[in-house]
Parts: C-alpha cells; sequence; structure tokens
C-alpha cells in the first residue's frame, strides 16, 4: 500500500519543548546580541537577587562581578546576601524555563515568567558549552551547597553535573557563575548605567560592580527603610477572559456558585455575586463544575455589567516620592529635584501604580535631549525605548509649557532628567526580553498626568532661577555703575565727600527698592 503524504507528514511532527523553542529564538528573551546578552544575563540575576532579600526582609547587599576569560567570553559572578534556596529547588530554579513562584502570584516583583536565570545559564552553555555554577547556603548552621548544572534542551529538564557540600563563609545567600558569549562596553546601555540606575530605583541596595578592567564600584545604599512588602490578591472579575472563566469554575474548589464568585475572586461580596448571578440568569447554588459554555458566557457578560470595585492596591509597592528624589540626588548631580506618586489605578483588571521624577540643572549637559529613565516594579528598562508607553507618554506631553524645549515627536531638550516608574501585579510587557511597556490607554493617561505634575513643578523652579537671574543681573549694573554716577553727582552738585556717601546709599536704596 503506497503511504499518502500524510502519512510522511505525521512522522515529521514531534512535541517542541519550550527550552528547543526558545534556544532558536533567543532573540525573544533578550539575547539577540552580544552586548545585550551580558546585560540581560546580569540583570535576571540582580532581579532575582533583590526579590529575594526583599522577601526575606534583609537589606540587599549585592556583588557584581565581569571576568574576561578572552576576546569574546566573559565570566558572569552574582552574589547576594538572600534567604538562600533550599536542595531540591536549584536545579530546577537555574536549568529549568517556566518554574518559579511569581506566574501565578498576583502581587508586585521583578520577575514573572520563570524564564529569566534559566535562560541565561541556556545561553551561557549554548555559546561556551560551559555548566552554569551556584553556591547556595539557606543559613548560618547550615551546609553550603555546590551544583554545576546544564539545561537538558529536548526535555526543558536540569541536567545535574556536580551536586556536593562546599565551604562558604556568608551566612546565608545565593552565588551563581555563569561562562558565556559577550561584549563588554560602557556608555548609556553599560552594565554600569544599569547598575546606577538599579541604585536609583532601590535606594535601600548597596551594590558592589567589580568591571572586567578598572577599579571596583560602590553604589551604597541611601536609605535603610526597606520596601513596603506586598500583599498577595486574588484576580479581579474584569481582568478575567472567557476562556480563564471556564477553567476557573472546573478547577474551584468553591461548591456553589456564589461562595466561587466571592472567594476565587476579589472585591466580590455576596450582594455582587447575587447580582451577577441575576443578570446570568443563573442559580446562585448551582455547582460551578456544572456550569456549560453558553452559562459561562452569560456569566462573563454579566460580570462586565455589575459596578465592582476597584482590587486592592496593598499588592504593589511603589518607591514613594522621598525616595525618588533620595535616589536621583545620590547619583545625579543636579539644581532641582520634584517627584509625584499617582494615586492607583487599574487596566484589565489589575492594579498599578504610577510615579515621576525630575532632575534639572547642575551638571546636566543643556544641549542634548533630556535622558529618560524608564523602570518597571523597580528594574530598569535600557532597551527598545522607542516602543514603550513610557517613552510615547514624554514626547506627547507639552515640555514647551514647563520651560524645556521640544521638536516635534521628540524628547524634550536641555539639563534634565526625567524618571518614570510603573508598579503593578503584572507589567504590560511588549515581549519575553521586558524592554518595553504596552500602550495601554489607562497607563498613559496615568503617565502623562504625573508628567504633568513635575513638569508644572518643573516650570515654577525655572521661572524662579530666571528671576533671581535677572535680578542679580540688574544688581551688578548697580554696583558697576553707581560709583560712576556718584562722581557725576558730585562735580554737578559742588558736594562734600561726607554728602556724596550719603547720596549715593539714598540713590541705592531707591534703586534696590525699585528692583523688588
Amino acid at each position: 500500500m503506497t503511504k499518502t503524504r500524510a502519512d510522511e507528514l505525521a512522522k515529521k511532527q514531534r512535541e517542541i519543548s519550550i527550552s528547543e523553542f526558545f534556544t532558536k529564538n533567543r532573540h525573544l528573551l533578550g539575547f539577540d546580541n552580544p552586548i545585550k546578552a551580558l546585560m540581560t544575563t546580569i540583570k535576571e540575576a540582580v532581579d532575582n537577587s533583590l526579590d529575594a532579600c526583599e522577601e526575606m526582609g534583609v537589606l540587599p547587599d549585592i556583588y557584581v562581578g565581569i571576568r574576561q576569560l578572552s576576546e569574546d567570553r566573559f565570566k558572569v559572578i552574582v552574589e547576594d546576601n538572600g534567604p538562600g534556596i533550599v536542595k531540591e529547588q536549584i536545579p530546577k530554579i537555574f536549568a529549568k524555563l517556566l518554574y518559579g513562584s511569581k506566574f501565578h502570584k498576583l502581587s508586585q516583583s521583578r520577575g514573572q515568567q520563570g524564564i529569566g536565570i534559566s535562560a541565561s545559564v541556556m545561553y551561557g552553555q549554548l555559546t561556551t558549552g560551559k555548566s552554569a555554577k551556584i553556591t547556595s547556603k539557606t543559613g548560618p548552621r547550615k551546609s553550603a551547597l555546590f551544583y554545576e548544572l546544564h539545561v537538558d534542551t529536548k526535555t526543558n529538564d536540569p541536567e545535574i553535573l556536580k551536586d556536593q557540600v562546599v565551604e562558604w563563609k556568608k551566612d546565608h545567600g545565593t552565588r551563581i557563575e555563569i561562562d558565556l558569549e559577550a561584549k563588554y562596553q560602557k556608555g548609556k546601555r553599560g552594565v554600569e548605567e544599569y547598575l546606577k540606575q538599579t541604585a536609583i530605583a532601590n535606594p535601600h541596595v548597596t551594590i558592589t560592580y567589580s568591571p572586567p578592567s578598572g577599579e571596583e564600584i560602590k553604589f551604597l545604599r541611601a536609605t535603610k527603610e526597606m520596601p513596603k512588602e506586598p500583599k498577595e490578591i486574588k484576580p479581579h472579575p474584569y481582568g478575567v477572559e472567557l476562556g480563564m472563566l471556564i477553567k476557573m469554575l472546573k478547577d474551584t474548589k468553591a461548591k456553589t456558585l456564589q461562595s466561587f464568585l466571592m472567594n476565587d475572586f476579589s472585591r466580590v461580596s455576596a450582594k455582587v455575586a447575587k447580582e451577577i448571578c441575576e443578570k446570568a440568569k443563573l442559580y446562585e447554588r448551582s455547582r460551578p463544575g456544572r456550569i456549560a459554555a453558553q452559562e459561562a458566557d452569560n456569566l462573563f457578560k454579566a460580570i462586565k455589567n455589575v459596578k465592582i470595585m476597584n482590587p486592592p492596591t496593598n499588592c504593589i509597592s511603589p518607591i514613594g516620592e522621598d525616595l525618588i528624589i533620595k535616589g536621583l540626588k545620590k547619583e545625579i548631580n543636579a539644581s532641582f529635584y520634584t517627584s509625584v506618586t499617582r494615586p492607583p489605578s487599574v487596566y484589565r483588571g489589575n492594579p498599578f501604580q504610577i510615579e515621576a521624577g525630575i532632575a534639572y540643572g547642575g551638571d546636566l549637559p543643556g544641549d542634548e535631549l533630556v535622558r529618560l529613565l524608564r523602570f518597571a516594579n523597580r528594574v530598569p528598562l535600557l532597551y527598545q525605548q522607542g516602543a514603550c508607553a513610557i517613552t510615547k507618554s514624554v514626547v506627547s506631553t507639552l515640555w514647551r509649557n514647563y520651560g524645556l524645549s521640544q521638536s516635534r515627536g521628540a524628547l524634550p531638550s536641555g539639563p534634565c532628567v526625567i524618571l518614570v516608574h510603573i508598579a503593578s501585579v503584572w507589567v504590560p510587557f511588549t515581549s519575553e526580553s521586558k524592554e518595553s511597556i504596552a500602550h495601554y490607554p489607562e497607563i498613559i493617561k496615568e503617565i502623562k498626568l504625573a508628567l504633568q505634575e513635575c513638569g508644572r513643578r518643573l516650570a515654577s523652579h525655572i521661572r524662579k532661577r530666571k528671576k533671581a537671574e535677572h535680578e542679580a543681573k540688574k544688581k551688578s549694573y548697580i554696583e558697576k555703575y553707581l560709583p560712576h554716577i556718584g562722581v557725576g553727582l558730585r562735580d554737578i552738585l559742588k558736594l562734600k565727600e561726607s554728602e556724596e556717601k550719603k547720596m549715593l546709599k539714598i540713590l541705592k536704596d531707591i534703586l534696590e527698592r525699585s528692583r523688588k
């Protein structure tokens, strides 16, 4: 019997593991060139360290080291004083993609998908063939564990090459070493700039940075105040799509539809749950698992037509106006600083909060475009600036009204740094590399409101400064020409020296009063 074309095609079909997919599409994770690969690896490791330290409630002390092994190979070392990682979790965290504790958790955190650090391990493995080395210790009386790991890209499972107990002087913490193909550069998108911006948005952290060449650099903490711990919340009904609602109905432990709505969602009271059931024409004591597809669709539509309170905002932790200014002052020498933290808002049922800050004058160059610092959950966004909702919001703000020059469709120019931070339980990044924010109208509106408030304060400062400069200029004219006027008056009026001094004093007082 002759085989059909379909039979031949069927033989070629096979499952693709997530590791295999990202092996061929590593650009989606931020490894699209050697410069960015180095940055992404450090970023993912530092993000994990900051999250771990904050969850433990300890002020983060983070070491970042880069060692050049050859022309295009580097070793990245990141070490923290966090809680460490228990033995059985180490291989999965560092060598299994899409494994983590934050994907299903609705509270603010730097990581979201459980891809970052394991993708860095995989990239190092692909480009150098070397294993990642991890040392971790969970307490002063615990043994330090050392692992060498690979990612099995066919199965997306960790491959343990070495597992042993070692001596480590730290009481607790984690250290990771990854060899990778990369390129080191300084400048606006370099590692030092990323760490500097991290220090601005996280003024409670101390970072010690050891570059491939040159002296060690320290970014010291500006406060001992830890960020407010964000609380985990349940999903808000407005943010759940139909397919997710159907899945939740099947998975819930609730016995009735009313208790499902009250217990599996936030902000749904007994009264609201009953109203939703009435609008959906469903009995509130129905079993959730027996709700048919059409009934679930009716329930979904009913949710949209019932007024439900916005989700709680204790799940997000903004930097705060005072700490934004402290962070800016610590790293940027300017003459004026201001910041604004907007009230929490919501997009697709997800709470978020926008903050903005401005540093102006001082040592900042006045003949260049302003420097824009973008942050999401305290993490700097260095790439894909043009595609970001933050950039769009800054460009569409009329900065000429606030004392800065601006060409149409461009960032303003002047001696200024503009900072924008979004804190959210789920940041809407445009890609897995987490470099730019999607253009949600609710987010853009809040960013513009924060920028406009900062802009008004900046305009007030610029007006005061210009007035002071004008007054100083007038005063200099008075001081320069008054002696000559005195000589002229003395000759015309035949004044004595004492009378001349008295006349000059009266004249100076008159001019000073008129200047005010």
